[in-house]
């Protein structure tokens, strides 16, 4: 008894079907039937569609709305990075830092940062600048809020069994260097995230991500550490 045939391959330029081509629209397009009443309505958005970045419940939201209802809803904890020598994981940090609803983003040093990686999510988080440590040093201990290290010093505690405080700052140093001694001093305490692997550090906007996690978990869902 032969083999059943195996179908061949396609031809390497055989013609793609058309809609296989064709690439999913982003977001919404025009507003269909009555028009919904209420000031937070943007008139633009449901007459041509809604293409922005934002979840579905704030379509057709006009763009100081959706920032007013994320600032009635706001978590208690704040992110600030060391920007001297202009990281590329800022954006990346102002990204995550909406997503997981942060008050504010701090930027330590220099004021200009690449904004590519918040991929337009600047537009709805709070960012502050500090031309100096010093300077955030002061702002954070006039709001009452304790200033934590993310970085691998030897005085650093695990992140893992670590209580964070409700009321604080997560501050992370810029790729490289980390933290510099300045804010090291500053911080009530610093922690390290535990890695199980040959490298030595993680990137700076994974540890961001891991951290605010970490705080979610313990002040959103009430998971104790340890």
């Amino acid at each position: 008894m032969t083999e059943p045939e195996t179908p061949s391959e396609p031809a390497a330029n055989s013609a793609v079907p058309e809609e296989a081509e064709t690439k999913a629209e982003v977001g919404v397009g025009p507003w269909v039937g009555e028009l919904p009443a209420g000031g937070h309505w943007d008139p633009d958005l449901l007459a041509d569609g809604d293409r922005r970045n934002v979840v579905d419940k704030y379509r057709y939201w006009k763009h100081e709305a959706i920032v007013a209802d994320l600032d009635a809803k706001r978590h208690n904890f704040h992110i600030a990075i060391e920007n001297w020598q202009h990281d590329m994981n800022i954006g990346t940090v102002v990204r995550t830092a909406n997503a997981f609803l942060a008050k504010e983003v701090h930027i330590i040093g220099r004021r200009r940062w690449n904004r590519r990686g918040a991929m337009v999510t600047d537009r709805y988080q709070h960012v502050r600048h500090h031309a100096t440590v010093e300077e955030f040093v002061a702002w954070a201990k006039g709001e009452g809020l304790a200033i934590i290290g993310i970085d691998i010093f030897p005085d650093s505690v695990p992140l893992e069994t670590y209580e964070l405080p409700k009321d604080c700052v997560l501050v992370f140093g810029q790729e490289g260097p980390g933290l510099t001694p300045e804010v090291h001093e500053a911080a009530v305490d610093t922690l390290s995230i535990e890695q199980f692997g040959s490298t030595r550090s993680i990137n700076a906007a994974s540890a961001a991500a891991i951290a605010m996690h970490a705080w979610i978990r313990r002040h959103v869902f009430n998971q104790l550490p340890g």
